[in-house]
């Protein structure tokens, strides 16, 4: 009899069980359906930790997104077959990428396809809270607003003014862009700094320390990524740095910044405000936040356009298409990728 189990392995890979943990758009899950062997959750209920231990063991690619923890307990009990983990997103914080690697599953993500929506988000933070919009649109429709007056609603005029931009990816040059237009000065803080041809392009000033980057912001911008050398960078000693009236946007991670030391400082006046669109513990925010006037509060929507979510969805396909030909996916991420 001959051997037909190679041929099968191969027919296996071209159509692998891909397991996907949250609703995508229809037309991804639809393709998916038809590209391969799918379990869409287009109920879209969020699994918990047993339901994603137990897909992890059923199938040969997991499509995860921000919202599950794959940690190295999960990875380790996962079944043989999984080889892939193909995540709908850029940021790869959730995911144990050494464990991953231990156990041989390849682990790719969908940069580049966020960047616009989620700096046209940064932007109209960075210009809404200085004008207090949020403030304004809560007046108007509460019924107290009594008409105009000369001193009423008071912002504050954005133009010459310094915006500060943690974090100079994708994302922080395509923020930088759009405030130049807004007469912004521009220094940032990366780990890396631009080639002098960019920061030129950019009229942006390179801030090796970033101390510095606290004291000089009028706004202060974060576009870092979650890493163990970020969490909690954003400390009470660097908050303490920042000047009375600066604004502080952060549509990047919420772990960059210390929420105790954040609500301190914006409790007692150390700082002007604060527009937050991330959580430490999302779906929960803290009481306190929800209660400041001078925070604006957005539930996790930077980068949540239609044109985002399908080029999204495209990412992940391509990616599983080429892992399933035998091929490096296009976005493999690497254990040190930021």
């Amino acid at each position: 009899m001959a051997d037909t189990s190679s041929g099968t392995d191969a027919a296996k890979r071209l159509r692998p069980r891909v397991m996907v943990t949250r609703a995508l758009p229809d037309a991804t899950m639809d393709r998916l359906d038809a590209l391969f062997r799918t379990t869409n959750n287009r109920g879209d209920q969020t699994l918990d930790r047993r339901q994603l231990a137990d897909a992890m063991t059923a199938c040969d690619v997991l499509v995860p997104t921000v919202t599950d923890r794959i940690d190295a307990d999960l990875i380790a009990s996962a079944g043989p077959d999984l080889r892939l983990i193909a995540n709908f997103g850029n940021g790869v914080d959730h995911i144990d990428l050494r464990a991953a690697r231990s156990r041989g599953i390849v682990v790719t993500n969908t940069p580049g396809v966020l960047t616009e929506d989620t700096a046209d988000m940064a932007m109209a933070l960075i210009l809404a809270l200085p004008r207090r919009l949020a403030e304004g649109e809560r007046l108007a429709r509460s019924g107290g607003w009594t008409g105009w007056r000369p001193g009423a609603m008071l912002g504050n005029r954005i133009a010459g003014k310094t915006l500060c931009i943690l974090g100079m990816g994708r994302i922080g040059q395509a923020v930088a862009r759009r405030a130049r237009a807004f007469g912004l000065s521009l220094c940032y803080h990366n780990r890396r700094r631009l080639p002098a041809a960019l920061e030129e392009e950019l009229h942006a000033r390179w801030l090796p320390d970033p101390d510095a980057l606290m004291s000089e912001a009028d706004i202060l911008s974060i576009h870092a990524p979650h890493t163990p050398e970020t969490e909690g960078m954003l400390d009470a000693r660097r908050l303490a740095l920042l000047r009375r009236h600066t604004f502080l946007v952060n549509t990047a991670r919420a772990q960059i910044i210390d929420q105790e030391a954040l609500i301190d400082a914006l409790q007692n006046g150390r700082m002007a405000g604060a527009a937050l669109d991330v959580y430490w513990r999302e779906p929960l925010i803290d009481p306190r936040l929800l209660a400041a006037e001078n925070v604006i509060l957005l539930p996790h929507t930077a980068s949540s356009t239609v044109e985002a979510r399908l080029a999204t969805g495209e990412k992940v396909i391509a990616n599983i298409r080429a892992w399933a030909d035998g091929h490096r996916p296009p976005d493999q991420v690497l254990e040190g990728w930021v």
